[in-house]
């Protein structure tokens, strides 16, 4: 999921804020380590969410809060995080498809390495499809 994320610029470092996650913040002293931080905290956060039974919050747009002035001034990025792999333990499953889409979904998946595999593929679009539903 698509987390977009408001960056404050302080005097010596950087503050983050994921609006889509109350509660959820982090900081770096400079933008690239404080993104990265700010992945991680998401991580943990969404991670504690789902060992508690709790609902993971939806990923929105960023266009939803650039009227907000709670957000004045900030740059704003996105963090990838993949959830499913915060979703407990991994269980293998058979699944029966037809050749012609398998085919299809490995062709997208080495285009689009950021899956790593078939399994991993199916599983984020399944997630993405299930989770919010």
């Amino acid at each position: 999921m698509l987390y977009p994320v408001a960056i404050d610029k302080g005097n010596s470092s950087f503050g983050v804020r994921v609006p889509d996650i109350p509660g959820c913040f982090s900081g770096g002293d400079n933008i690239t380590h404080a993104v990265e931080s700010v992945r991680e905290a998401v991580e943990a956060h969404i991670e504690l969410l789902v060992e508690s039974g709790e609902a993971i919050p939806e990923a929105t747009s960023v266009d939803n809060y650039l009227s907000d002035p709670d957000y004045t001034g900030v740059i704003w990025a996105l963090v990838d995080v993949d959830i499913t792999r915060l979703m407990g333990k991994s269980e293998k499953i058979n699944v029966t498809l037809p050749s012609l889409l398998i085919r299809r979904i490995d062709q997208f998946v080495v285009n689009h390495p950021e899956y790593g595999s078939r399994s991993g593929f199916l599983s984020r679009i399944a997630a993405d499809k299930v989770i919010h539903s």
